[in-house]
């Protein structure tokens, strides 16, 4: 770019890409062309003079310099042309020095023409831009998709693979995993469902006591956390918690080109990461969710003796009357899905973090929503089965 002294002179070579020396001497800003000015070599110079003439340095005139100039055609004439065409606009009288026959004839042709007029491109109507905007984010979910079914094909070959060969499993990873999503958890899930069950069973009482059915209260709890609610919440808790966590850790890896070390040294990142994380959550969910139905309907159950004055006997009682089996079995049963669902958005998504930190940050935050939006899709497909199997 610009700066003090002399600028310095090139001889014409054939072949050699267009340059521009530029220098300020004696208030002088001097350009010095030299090599190619054809369309092949100018985009470099080009930006160049395009960063100049945006900001010219101080000066009371200007030189352009064509000694040094090999072929030139009607790209590099632009080029020059419009170079000079912003200095003299910005104050600086310029000088062509050097300059052939050939090449003024093409300056003075293209700055005859004068400044290109700007292109005006017309305003889309609203539901073109609509339209496009629905068919942007349609194209982007299913790349995604497609993305995501082939990460889950690569990691469903590996899982066949570990079940044939069990010692490629890496158990010190697969318990380690078990016990940050799974043990570190518990304080978090066993406070938040113990709040839950409490506030439900306190609007349950409130609600029901208008019709006279408070007694009822029991069997809101009991059904309500069993199916749903203890394993949904604990859900969300791990795919806010871990999921995150499995896409910060393998991202910052991926930043760290950790991944790419590891397949040099014939590792599979896929028997390294993948898989004992996505075991470690199918393992760990339903023993969470188990903890929180319990804590769950300990909520209700302190709530119930306060307002209702029912004893915990009783409430025992009346809790075993309201479920069966399957009422609790449902929501053990859809746990190890959610698991996996979890666990897989949240490695696809560290797997692919692109280099930087911001796009770990974003995975992160992408995982966490995709998570939670397909476990709740999950949930509700499951009890629409359930319910046509009238469970």
């Amino acid at each position: 770019m610009a700066g003090t002294g002399t600028a310095a002179r090139a001889e014409p070579a054939a072949g050699a890409p267009a340059s521009c020396a530029v220098g300020v001497e004696d208030g002088t800003l001097r350009l010095v062309a030299a090599g190619d000015w054809s369309i092949v070599h100018l985009d470099p110079v080009d930006r160049q003079l395009r960063a100049l003439t945006a900001a010219p340095p101080a000066a009371r005139r200007a030189e352009i310099d064509f000694s040094a100039i090999g072929r030139f055609d009607t790209a590099g004439a632009c080029v020059l042309a419009r170079t000079r065409r912003l200095l003299e606009a910005s104050g600086l009288p310029v000088v062509l020095k050097e300059i052939g026959e050939g090449q003024r004839l093409l300056i003075d042709r293209i700055g005859a023409a004068g400044a290109p007029e700007p292109i005006l491109r017309p305003a889309l109507p609203l539901y073109l831009h609509f339209t496009g905007r629905i068919g942007e984010a349609m194209r982007a979910i299913g790349t995604e998709a497609v993305g995501m079914l082939a990460f889950v094909g690569a990691v469903v070959v590996t899982l066949g693979r570990t079940i044939r060969h069990p010692s490629r499993l890496r158990v010190i990873p697969f318990v380690h995993h078990m016990e940050k999503a799974g043990f570190d958890a518990l304080p978090l899930v066993c406070l938040l469902t113990f709040l839950i069950g409490a506030v439900v069973a306190q609007q349950g009482a409130v609600q029901l006591r208008q019709f006279g059915a408070e007694v009822f209260t029991v069997n809101l709890i009991a059904i309500i956390f069993l199916r749903e609610v203890g394993l949904l919440l604990t859900a969300i808790i791990v795919a806010g918690r871990s999921g995150s966590a499995f896409t910060a850790e393998i991202g910052s890896m991926k930043m760290r080109e950790e991944i790419d070390a590891m397949r040099t040294l014939g590792l599979d990142p896929m028997d390294m990461l993948v898989v004992p994380r996505v075991l470690a959550l199918i393992v760990a969910l339903p023993l969470l969710t188990f903890v929180a139905n319990i804590m769950g309907l300990i909520g209700g159950g302190v709530v119930v003796q306060v307002m209702l004055n029912m004893s915990p006997a009783v409430y025992i009682q009346r809790v075993q009357e309201a479920i069966g089996f399957w009422t609790f079995g449902v929501g053990i049963v859809k746990a190890p899905f959610m698991a996996a669902t979890i666990a897989l958005v949240g490695c696809r998504a560290g797997m692919a973090v692109s280099g930087s930190a911001e796009s770990v940050g974003a995975q992160t935050t992408r995982s966490v929503v995709y998570s939670i939006f397909l476990v709740i899709i999950l949930d509700a497909l499951f009890a629409m089965f359930f319910t046509a199997v009238d469970i």
